[in-house]
């Protein structure tokens, strides 16, 4: 039967989609995270306490409020939306990259799976990284800071959006790179300065104007703010503002990522 066709049993396909298929990558993306659950889950949250602690210790004092909360408070969901988004990032771009050089990139590309049901398979396993993560510091910030979220359904919203817009990045950050230094240089220089300079320690606000505006044009500062406002009920922009440019960045990026895979860029021979 033609692969097209409505039901293909031999592709086990229903519809257009082949969800035994897309179930099997997804399964298999939060397998291998949760596997190594020491690695990808509890050293993200111990680095997470580290910051907090330190940043709190050497500049909290000195700092006083920011926004009408205390210099602890405001960085904390700034701190949890910057462990989202790297280890989103990581999941995906390293699931890629290792089976790149491993040379069994051939075995996700050769079963029966469309460009767009491979961004949904390696998206998923992002996702959910990145939502234990999120829901692990969450428990940790009620529980030590009293933080209790002020707009649960948002900060959620944030989070989801967030870690697919980093897994879609790091989809093209591993389909892009080779070898392991150009996927080294590509977290070095391009994801680590867009997570740190866009409002995770510091309102926008007390900045010049130049670099204001710059980093208004950061998709991720308007994830780190609309995560603040969903845990302290406090942003330096518009949520909804926030949601329409992370959202619209995350379709572009996904598309990118759906036509890489679609074509085979830089994974066939």
């Amino acid at each position: 039967m033609h692969e097209n066709a409505p039901f293909s049993q031999g592709t086990r396909r229903f519809g257009r989609v082949n969800w035994l298929g897309l179930y099997t990558l997804a399964r298999r993306e939060v397998m291998r995270f949760s596997a190594v659950w020491t690695q990808t889950l509890l050293a993200p949250l111990v680095t997470a306490g580290l910051f907090l602690l330190i940043f709190t210790i050497a500049i909290g004092p000195q700092r006083g409020d920011v926004m009408g909360v205390s210099f602890t408070t405001f960085i904390a969901p700034g701190i949890l939306m910057m462990t989202v988004i790297q280890n989103a990032f990581a999941n995906t771009s390293s699931s890629i990259v290792i089976s790149k050089v491993q040379g069994n990139i051939v075995d996700t590309l050769m079963p029966p799976l469309s460009g767009g049901e491979l961004v949904l398979g390696y998206l998923a396993g992002g996702v959910a990284r990145g939502l234990f993560v999120a829901v692990a510091l969450a428990a940790v910030l009620g529980v030590v800071l009293g933080i209790m979220p002020a707009h649960p359904l948002v900060a959620l919203v944030f989070v989801v959006l967030g870690a697919a817009f980093m897994s879609a990045l790091g989809m093209l950050a591993g389909i892009y790179a080779n070898k392991f230094d150009q996927m080294a240089a590509i977290t070095n220089f391009i994801v680590t300065p867009l997570a740190f300079l866009s409002g995770t320690f510091y309102s926008v606000e007390a900045m010049p104007p130049v670099l204001r505006e710059i980093t208004h044009l950061n998709p991720i500062f308007y994830l780190i703010d609309g995560v603040r406002y969903g845990l302290i009920g406090v942003s330096d922009s518009s949520p909804l503002l926030g949601f329409c440019v992370a959202f619209g960045a995350t379709l572009a990026i996904l598309a990118v990522a759906w036509q890489m895979f679609r074509t085979g860029y830089r994974l066939k021979a």
